[in-house]
């Protein structure tokens, strides 16, 4: 495995490659999927439990402007790359990638995950890419939330202390 942060980033085609090589030398790929804009201990819950679902955990990230697009215009908070970093800085986390469009399904379709998973706001049945990953044979799971954590939560908290500074 990738032994620096940067080498744990991988462009989506690249990554599809470097996949395609360790599940034929029998590796189970597991995925995910988020903004992760401000890691808090919510996601490390989750994307540890999701690391043991497999032998190495990739993440998808949606870029800059699919962010601002669901969540609006004051985010991300922090940009791509940084949040890339500090996900490949997880021990859990064997791979990042960007995803820029609306939802993920063109990149599972892409990395063809053994594994998919995604937290307790999630049912299977609503999961994008579950069909995709079912037909091929593989697992589509929703784990549950640690509650009292998000993002939002903490966003919301900064400014009622702080105040909102532009």
């Amino acid at each position: 495995m990738p032994m620096n942060l940067q080498e744990k980033i991988k462009e989506a085609s690249r990554l599809s490659e470097i996949l395609a090589g360790l599940k034929k030398n029998g590796k189970k790929v597991v995925f995910t999927n988020g903004c992760f804009d401000i890691l808090h201990p919510g996601h490390l819950f989750y994307l540890n439990e999701a690391r043991t679902l497999g032998d190495l955990l990739v993440v998808g990230i949606n870029n800059d402007a699919s962010v601002r697009n669901l969540k609006g215009e004051d985010r991300p908070v922090n940009p791509e790359k940084d949040r890339a970093l500090m996900l490949a800085g997880l021990s859990c986390v064997d791979f990042v990638t960007f995803f820029g469009e609306p939802n993920p399904y063109n990149l599972i379709a892409l990395l063809k995950p053994d594994v998919l998973v995604k937290g307790g706001d999630w049912t299977p049945d609503r999961i994008i890419g579950a069909a995709l990953v079912e037909k091929e044979g593989g697992k589509v799971l929703s784990l549950p939330f640690k509650p009292g954590y998000s993002t939002t939560g903490l966003i919301e908290k900064i400014v009622a202390l702080y105040g909102k500074t532009r």
